[in-house]
């Protein structure tokens, strides 16, 4: 496997296995760190994953790395703004499928995706199997996908190397968040390739510490309840000291998601109002 730099070179096609190509886009930011990375799997009949915003830029260095080259699946492993709306575009160039779930709830007409995964089905080529692995949490419609011939997992969002992942509900969800976890930590993989930053390397003891980390939050938030009602904003404040300004609300988002696990667990409660809003309280 070969080395990424903290911040590779945007819009061109670098190798980083035998099978794996990737394409950087140039939209860096607070919640994308260095930019939103569309992999490639496979030579001559290729899989990509997660294409990416809808960047005329990408686009180009997509069409670039993909000259001469077919295109036979699609996929995207969520449905957030930086990882597949490149999607419709890519299809009508190449024909091939867009295979991706849609959030709970939501129109399909507006995503226009040609199937779902099924959890486990295989999605092949020459010399390379995808395996779709459903992993909701961050999203409700969040998909990881397996190489199985370097055991590696393409995990989206799920799973970063960079930063922890955000939870915003109601399509997020803490407790589908926590036993997604530990579905891909049993999967036994080498190396996890996130949609941004850099390869995790020894993943299984990387997701037991998100996990452990989590669960250690969680505790910190009962732990302010059981002194007094808090609202989010005011736990966010005690939780977070020195937060980056540009992360508080998803910050706020993801002790909503931790106090709603609290509750259905019996551990919290709150005063009726929307719950972003509420004073949250021990029950």
């Amino acid at each position: 496997m070969s080395a990424i730099a903290e911040a590779p070179p945007y819009g061109i096609s670098e190798p980083l296995t035998p099978l794996i190509r990737r394409v950087l886009a140039h939209n860096p930011g607070a919640f994308t760190f260095t930019g939103t990375g569309t992999f490639i799997v496979g030579h001559g009949e290729v899989a990509v994953i997660d294409p990416g915003p809808a960047l005329d830029e990408h686009y180009a260095a997509l069409a670039s790395a993909l000259e001469g080259e077919r295109v036979t699946a699609i996929l995207i492993t969520h449905t957030h703004n930086d990882h597949w709306p490149l999607a419709a575009r890519l299809a009508e160039a190449t024909g091939a499928p867009v295979i991706g779930m849609i959030p709970r709830g939501a129109d399909p007409a507006v995503y226009g995706f040609d199937r779902a995964p099924v959890d486990g089905e295989a999605i092949c080529g020459p010399g390379w199997t995808l395996r779709a692995m459903t992993t909701p949490g961050h999203a409700s419609n969040h998909v990881c996908y397996a190489l199985e011939e370097e055991n590696a997992l393409f995990s989206g969002d799920h799973v970063m190397g960079w930063s922890t992942t955000v939870i915003v509900p109601p399509d997020g969800d803490m407790s589908d968040y926590l036993a997604s976890l530990d579905k891909v930590a049993a999967g036994g993989f080498e190396v996890f390739w996130p949609t941004h930053g850099p390869p995790i390397a020894k993943p299984a003891r990387f997701v037991r510490s998100a996990k452990a980390h989590r669960l250690q939050r969680e505790e910190r938030v009962a732990g302010q309840l059981a002194q007094g009602p808090r609202t989010v904003p005011e736990l966010v404040a005690t939780l977070y000291v020195g937060l980056d300004p540009r992360l508080v609300g998803a910050a706020e988002r993801t002790v909503l998601a931790h106090l709603l696990r609290l509750e259905k667990h019996g551990r919290a409660a709150w005063d009726g109002a929307e719950p972003l809003a509420a004073v949250w309280r021990q029950a």
